[in-house]
């Protein structure tokens, strides 16, 4: 399969952050608390340090946002969006929901995701107009149009059970055929390729699900944040669907809908 020098870097990149991830994750790691109160371990930072390196070497006047180093040229038209490892509880604790997040965003465009969860076994990625691929298969979501007939799966949510609108997303729970909360990298992955329909998150980073709406898209699904809006760098949640007939209907439900 060709690949184009940016999803060749990106690809290189994941590779480089793997290693780093595997040597760790087998040889253990001493935990940080940073001031917002998650962990960080050497791990998060030497990854993200290998992904950078990367990229320099073959895109020096690209710009660069990463979970652990921060941001660099970030009025670049071209910028890397990285969270080396995504779930890093999850990693400390020693269970394999955690991935490495690598985004490309063109003059405010998301155009390029790759998302690795090596101890889970699953590399999924996409470029703009190409498609998406799981594994090197190639990926397409479900034709599931209706909330009666969908699963649901939610992440992280605290933000919205703390808000009046937690009544909102009852109503759209009611509605689904199922729920379950496979959070993280997982449930995009799994939307992406058919297995479930909608992923709802009151608690997300940019850095967290820019890939992964890549990825979505090019899998022929929608992805954007509560309110219908495109994902940008303030993004703090998501709302992805298998297609646009889910998502409106998901939107109905919840308190950001003009629907309502």
């Amino acid at each position: 399969m060709t690949q184009s020098p940016l999803m060749a870097t990106a690809q290189a990149a994941a590779d480089a952050a793997e290693k780093v991830i595997r040597h760790y994750y087998e040889a253990g790691v001493e935990i940080e608390i940073k001031p917002d109160s998650t962990p960080v371990t050497r791990a998060d930072v030497e990854s993200e340090e290998a992904i950078r390196t990367v990229i320099r070497e073959r895109f020096p006047d690209h710009g660069f946002y990463g979970e652990e180093t921060g941001q660099s040229d970030i009025d670049a038209d071209y910028v890397w969006l990285i969270d080396p490892i995504d779930g890093t509880k999850s990693f400390v604790r020693r269970y394999p929901l955690f991935s490495t997040q690598i985004a490309l965003m063109h003059r405010g465009d998301l155009v390029l995701g790759v998302s690795n969860a090596p101890l889970f076994g699953q590399r999924a990625w996409a470029e703009k107009g190409q498609g998406a691929f799981l594994n090197g298969q190639r990926i397409h979501v479900a034709p599931t149009t209706t909330l009666e007939e969908a699963t649901l799966s939610t992440g992280n949510l605290k933000t919205l059970a703390l808000s009046p609108r937690w009544a909102d997303l009852g109503a759209l729970v009611a509605k689904v055929n199922r729920v379950r909360g496979y959070g993280d990298f997982y449930h995009y992955h799994l939307l992406a390729s058919g297995s479930i329909d909608l992923v709802l998150e009151s608690d997300v980073n940019i850095l967290d699900v820019a890939a992964l709406a890549v990825i979505v898209r090019e899998a022929g699904g929608v992805f954007t944040d509560l309110a219908g809006q495109p994902l940008n760098l303030g993004t703090r949640d998501a709302l992805a669907a298998a297609n646009h007939d889910l998502h409106d209907a998901a939107r109905v439900c919840l308190p950001w809908s003009d629907a309502r």
